[in-house]
Formats: structure tokens, sequence, C-alpha cells
């Protein structure tokens, strides 16, 4: 039987054998919460809600997006500068339940080399003017 390795596992396989990335194999996993009270300001469509500021090193591993109410039509991105989809493309989101976001690309999403500020891009409709909006993100951090 042959024994493979999964990427992140390869250096154990190497010769001479070397070190896994602490960060992403056996790291810590923080979340970083934003919670957005939808009563005030009316959130328009042409809103950005700053979400996250993770660190330099931290590399991204999932969000989750839910809200207390239905939201209609409303199309969120979660993203940044340049970029308002990379962690999660403009899609609406109308139930009121947990939705996992963040297909990883090719590879895995690599640790961040430069600060970031990760913002809720709307479109199609404003916010709802009730309930609440909770969007969390999770990272590997050493």
């Amino acid at each position: 039987m042959t024994i493979y390795y999964a990427t992140e596992l390869a250096p154990r396989n190497a010769v001479p054998v070397g070190q896994v990335d602490g960060s992403v194999v056996g790291g810590h996993v923080r979340v970083r919460r934003a919670t957005i009270p939808m009563i005030n300001p009316a959130y328009q469509t042409t809103d950005t809600i700053v979400v996250a500021l993770p660190d330099i090193g931290d590399a991204f591993l999932y969000g989750v997006i839910n809200a207390d109410v239905t939201m209609g039509s409303t199309t969120i991105a979660i993203g940044i500068t340049g970029t308002t989809g990379k962690y999660r493309a403009a899609t609406t989101f109308a139930a009121a339940a947990p939705t996992l976001f963040g297909a990883s690309p090719a590879g895995g999403w690599p640790k961040l080399t430069a600060v970031e500020t990760i913002f809720l891009t709307l479109a199609a409709a404003a916010l709802p003017t009730t309930g609440t909006l909770t969007v969390d993100t999770f990272w590997a951090q050493t």
C-alpha cells in the first residue's frame, strides 16, 4: 500500500525531513466577528461596511454570514479594495440562516503578506431596516 502526503504535510516526507507550517497545521483559529444592526443607519446599495481587519500572516479559512430576518433580494459581496468579491462573490443573501462562504482557490488561501481591510459591499437592494446581520470570518494563525 502506497502512503501519500497532503500538500501541507509534504515536508514530513522530504529528505531530510522538514517542518510543517504551524499556521495551517496545528495553528490557532481566530474568529473576527462583525455585528451589523440594520436599524440605523439604513444601509444602501452604494454603502460598504468594514467587517474584518486581519493581521499580516493570517490565512483565511472560511466565513459564515447570518441574519435574524429575511434579506429579500439583497446582494452581498465580501472582499477588499480592487477585489470586492475576493472572499464572497456578489450573491443574493435572502435566507435568515447561517450561510458558509469562502471557497478556497486552487492551492488554498495564502497567508496575507499585506494588511487587508475586509468589507461587505451591498448591491441590488438595501439592507432591511430591522434585524441584525452577522459576519464571522475564521483565520489560521501561528
